[in-house]
């Protein structure tokens, strides 16, 4: 299902607004499509104009209708930037689905766009106070309203089939409705290695059944200490097609998709947009960054991970993990300071690039890695999830823990307002108005 995508405080905010008068309320909000392989996966809300009274020529408890200027102008400001236009109107009365009178307008409205604003995808949203739904513009086909931030929603239907005896645990712990939210996302893993592996084992047992795993290595005789579901006949083989195969053991109902593929590379990074959550599960400063701002930017629910083991003249020193959501309304990589520019840079380059660099001098060391301690954080992660997406009790959205002595803590970092990734002034909802920082190659 194709998605309409919001900030929490941006919808709530439309919500409170609009439903705040009797008579039915109109707003027109702008965003862009995002399409992936010609299909729409999502449309990003990023601003929405709320008319006067006067904007009206026709508004009851049971009708509105707003002025062919005030629409004239929006489509005119679309037609200009090809963004996409949302219309939104309320039923104050008990109604929770589209009228007959909605139909007809949307057919009109539809005729008039496809002559202006071709270029885009459009679409209308009906607000009660009981529900938020939406459909592509004239087409009917429903769109997923999602509200992102620390809790992320969604409006899609509840599945209609759950295995009760399978996860009647887990239906215990957080309902039918915490049980049809795993069954009908769609969940991203970038880096299928030592927390990659234990994140995607884990949500196959929850229930997750709709995978896109994006890694380009293969499985190395060095990686079976910590790569779970891999064994030595796999070395050689795609650590994605390895995981495919692992999940699929697990659930033979999962449909997994794999690219071979590095996020470094803006083609592959743009496939994620048709996820509904994200797990970055990588070692490097350069995949980070474009995953950092690619959340933000196409408004995609992420959490992040990572895992420290210091040695200094063979003595362990330092083993700490940290887990960190990426949201709207959540600082980011670049406000907790976690992302160094100058490795940023030479993860970016490429292969011709890299040789020609005088500053990068011999291999980079492999850094030291135990299962249990990726195993540790990418619990926690996978907690972090099911609180922000089940309704499992949880407000920790950042977590370190230090395996030294045994202590994880709940951390709290301040978004910059002028952030050029999570802020208004930033990356925040401008999908593919701006570009990403990866390679085109």
């Amino acid at each position: 299902m194709s998605r309409l995508v919001f900030t929490q405080e941006m919808l709530s905010r439309l919500r409170s607004d609009l439903l705040e008068c009797e008579d039915e309320s109109c707003a027109i909000l702008f965003g862009r499509s995002v399409e992936i392989e010609g299909k729409l996966s999502r449309i990003v809300v990023r601003e929405t104009k709320e008319p006067s009274s006067s904007a009206y020529t026709i508004r009851t408890t049971i009708r509105a209708q707003l002025k062919p200027e005030f629409v004239a102008e929006a489509a005119q400001r679309a037609r200009k930037n090809n963004e996409s236009l949302v219309f939104v109107h309320t039923h104050p009365f008990p109604m929770n689905q589209f009228s007959q009178i909605d139909d007809d307008g949307e057919r009109q409205l539809m005729e008039f766009l496809q002559q202006r604003v071709p270029n885009a995808a459009h679409a209308a949203m009906l607000i009660t106070p009981e529900v938020t739904i939406a459909r592509e513009l004239g087409k009917g086909r429903e769109l997923d309203v999602i509200s992102v931030g620390a809790e992320v929603t969604w409006s899609r239907k509840s599945a209609t089939e759950l295995d009760h005896s399978r996860y009647d645990r887990q239906i215990r712990a957080f309902g039918a409705s915490g049980q049809n939210v795993l069954k009908s996302l769609r969940v991203g893993i970038v880096g299928l290695g030592g927390t990659g592996s234990i994140v995607l084992q884990e949500l196959a047992h929850l229930g997750v059944t709709d995978f896109l795993l994006l890694d380009p290595d293969v499985v190395e005789e060095s990686n079976l200490n910590r790569l779970i579901g891999a064994t030595p006949s796999d070395i050689g083989s795609p650590k994605v097609e390895v995981a495919k195969k692992f999940a699929q053991r697990i659930n033979p109902k999962s449909h997994v998709e794999t690219r071979q593929e590095s996020v470094l590379k803006v083609r592959s990074v743009r496939m994620l947009a048709d996820t509904d959550f994200v797990f970055c599960c990588t070692d490097s400063h350069g995949s980070r960054a474009v995953l950092n701002q690619f959340a933000y930017q196409y408004l995609i629910p992420m959490i992040e991970m990572g895992v420290v083991i210091a040695v200094d003249k063979g003595t362990v020193t330092h083993v700490a993990g940290r887990t960190q959501m990426l949201a709207p309304g959540l600082a980011c990589m670049v406000c907790a300071n976690l992302l160094d520019p100058e490795e940023i840079r030479r993860d970016l380059l490429t292969d011709f690039e890299r040789q020609a660099d005088p500053y990068i001098l011999g291999n980079t060391e492999p850094a030291p890695a135990v299962v249990s301690l990726n195993a540790t954080i990418a619990s926690m992660a996978v907690t972090m999830f099911l609180n922000a997406c089940t309704g499992i009790p949880g407000s920790a959205r950042f977590v370190n823990y230090n395996a030294m002595t045994g202590v994880s803590r709940a951390a709290r970092c301040s978004q910059h307002p002028s952030c050029i990734v999570c802020s208004s002034y930033g990356a925040i909802a401008r999908s593919e108005e701006w570009p990403l920082p990866a390679r085109t190659d």
